[in-house]
């Protein structure tokens, strides 16, 4: 599908039960499938030094750290200080809790917050971005709530994480969304779609989505990293993991 490569990194909350058994050890299998970084949903219990040093050693590069608003609210320096220690410069926002939803004036009020703890990461070589659903598109006076929280946030303070299936999912357009926001998604959440009217998680190229403008928007977009997530796997979910990379590298989009 492609000959220029953008790195591949496995969001670890695919794998959570078992990082949950032996997080380290979990790391080590990610690293040998040939994932070239991860992206982090908790540290395990470990401080930041030990996991760095666990990454460092396996070959693994920190993609991102998914945290949450109420640690970014009340913790921010601590999360800075962690991301500096690994070694990660993007801090996600992972979802929102359900109270902010479904209402416009919540959204209106997070472009602020959201703002002023990106520039918070920017004075730290960091920066903050958002993952989205599908709740995201509900609509406010002919405008998708995700729309409000890029057209209401600076560009230089809030990037972008798209979740290509939440988009799908929704009725919206993943490569359509890249192209139309270039250079502010440096991280994309690949994951695909199952046949069927339940229309849940499946592999990346186990699925119905068409990857193929996705990857020639993330192109021209400027993302610096794919991200394989898949929220629950029928398969055990290191062997999801391994199918998905493995999907790609056939592609000809992973080493």
């Amino acid at each position: 599908m492609g000959e220029t490569r953008i790195p591949v990194a496995l969001q670890l909350y695919t794998v959570r039960d078992e990082a949950a058994k032996d997080f380290i050890g979990t790391l080590a299998k990610v690293a040998a499938m040939g994932y070239a970084g991860v992206e982090l949903a908790g540290m395990g219990g470990l401080s930041a030094a030990r996991l760095r040093e666990a990454l460092d050693r396996l070959g693994l590069r920190c993609a991102g750290s998914h945290v949450s608003l109420e640690r970014l609210r009340n913790e921010l320096p601590a999360v800075l200080d962690e991301s500096e220690a690994l070694g990660n410069r993007y801090i996600v926002v992972p979802a929102l809790p359900e109270a902010m939803r479904g209402c416009e004036a919540s959204y209106v009020d997070l472009t602020g917050e959201l703002n002023a703890i990106g520039a918070a990461c920017r004075e730290r070589g960091m920066a903050l971005a958002y993952h989205n659903h599908a709740f995201e598109f509900q609509r406010f006076g002919g405008r998708y709530a995700l729309d409000i929280l890029y057209d209401g946030t600076d560009p230089a303070l809030v990037k972008g994480e798209p979740d290509v299936y939440w988009m799908a999912y929704a009725g919206a357009d993943p490569a359509a969304w890249l192209c139309d926001h270039p250079r502010r998604c440096p991280l994309v959440h690949l994951k695909d779609m199952a046949p069927g009217t339940e229309r849940t998680f499946a592999e990346v190229g186990e699925g119905i989505l068409d990857f193929r403008p996705i990857f020639a928007a993330s192109l021209t977009a400027g993302v610096e990293w794919y991200i394989v997530e898949q929220d629950r796997c029928a398969r055990p979910s290191l062997e999801s993991a391994a199918l998905s990379l493995q999907h790609l590298r056939e592609w000809g989009l992973a080493g």
